[in-house]
């Protein structure tokens, strides 16, 4: 897709409210440094030595940890609530969990069980039919497999109260919460995707955010810094996008790459040849932690910060972007790996539309009349941040067109944009 702009740090930017960090809840990031909701969680002394990665968990032990189970049940034919109390109560019962019972007119009642270890179920018989159990508890294996044995005989009970009319029944996996690895990140538009991390492999909290690089039975290791989903070993379609797709020669050609710390970029184009390549990256630890953890991706670019055709400079960008522009300096390529577009839809009022709007216009600044400019856009569904961020390409300090095109990330699990930016022709 291609069109002219109209006039007027992360890989991905979650939702607010979409993960707690080691300080509290991240409500936004700016220069990889997260915003929090207040100092919450761990102590530093908590935290393991730096470079000390916490000790791998066993894959396929199921860690104590809360598990919240849910049974949906709607039958083809409305059972009273009478009977469906007497057909499940004894389930109950038989596990030595007590009952209290909430009734109201019209509106179905609500039965609540408790055990001694602390187990409880919430019953939900609603006027129109459907009945919904949702079952918490603490512990381990033993726990879960006891708690596994009452929802399937709940399930067989309903069943056989719509004998002759099939009901739909609805079981979700369980969520855990509290466990010792999450496994539970929201997508850039908001749905919940649970993975299948089986260890933390790396854990650090550095001067600007925090570094985990977990790993995925499917994606290898998964770099997440301060809660977004960075990149994974399995994604090299998010590196060959953002390079345009294979479409550039980037042989004798000079190149910056603006933040990819996971070296992926990088990589990447060392393997082309070109000229000079300087990527800017502000986070050392980010270094560290991909060059050790994430070779697949990386391979052996970071081991070195200077090579025959790169150089990574461990500095914030801003200012090396005014020092480039300032002495004339120019790219044939600006890759620019810091930061999706953000979600918000105000622009006025968020700081990394802020950061963004400072970095597209230095880029322009520093690329050649003929250079391209690449970025990541976001999720294909955030079709109101994308628009925005069309709109700031027609207010920057020289004329400029776009292309986007649609990419699927394996990690992302969404389609996600990307953007390729050139200087409109002097006439």
């Amino acid at each position: 897709m291609t069109g002219t702009a109209p006039g007027c740090d992360r890989k991905r930017t979650l939702p607010a409210a979409a993960e707690w960090d080691g300080r509290g809840l991240v409500i936004g990031t700016h220069l990889g440094q997260s915003f929090t909701t207040e100092d919450f969680g761990r102590a530093p002394s908590a935290l393991p030595p730096h470079g000390v990665p916490p000790p791998p968990l066993r894959p396929g032990r199921r860690m104590a940890a809360a598990r919240h189970r849910t049974l949906d049940f709607l039958p083809g034919a409305r059972a009273r609530d009478g009977t469906v109390l007497a057909a499940l109560r004894p389930v109950f019962r038989a596990r030595g969990m007590t009952e209290s019972l909430h009734t109201w007119q019209h509106h179905g009642c609500l039965a609540t069980y408790t055990s001694a270890s602390g187990s409880f179920a919430n019953l939900r018989i609603y006027p129109h039919g459907l009945v919904s159990l949702d079952l918490q508890s603490y512990g381990g294996d033993a726990q879960a497999t006891e708690v596994d044995s009452l929802l399937n005989e709940v399930e067989e009970r309903m069943k056989d109260l719509s004998r002759g009319s099939p009901g739909r029944a609805k079981r979700l996996p369980p969520i855990v919460r509290g466990g010792a690895i999450d496994r539970y990140w929201p997508t850039a538009d908001g749905r919940l995707v649970e993975y299948d991390i089986d260890e933390v492999v790396y854990d650090e909290d550095s001067p600007y955010q925090n570094i985990k690089i977990l790993h995925s039975k499917q994606y290898g290791n998964i770099l997440i810094l301060s809660g977004d989903i960075n990149l994974a070993e399995s994604d090299w379609v998010y590196t060959h996008a953002i390079m345009g797709s294979g479409r550039e020669d980037y042989a004798g050609k000079d190149v910056l790459i603006l933040g990819g710390g996971d070296g992926g970029v990088l990589c990447e184009i060392v393997k082309l040849k070109p000229r000079m390549a300087t990527m800017v990256e502000i986070d050392q630890m980010v270094i560290d932690g991909c060059k050790k953890y994430m070779r697949k991706t990386c391979g052996d670019v970071l081991d070195q910060l200077t090579g025959d055709c790169y150089q990574v400079l461990v500095e914030d960008c801003v200012p090396v972007l005014k020092r480039y522009a300032s002495e004339g300096r120019a790219f044939d390529y600006v890759i620019n790996d810091l930061t999706a577009v953000p979600i918000s839809t105000a622009p006025e009022q968020d700081s990394t539309w802020e950061f963004l709007r400072l970095i597209l216009d230095l880029s322009m600044r520093v690329l050649k009349q003929d250079g391209k400019y690449f970025t990541q856009g976001n999720g294909v569904n955030l079709t109101e941040a994308l628009s925005l961020y069309e709109q700031q390409l027609g207010c920057l300090y020289c004329p400029v067109e776009f292309s986007k095109e649609v990419v699927c990330v394996p990690s992302y699990l969404e389609l996600w944009v990307f953007y390729t930016v050139w200087k409109k022709a002097q006439p």
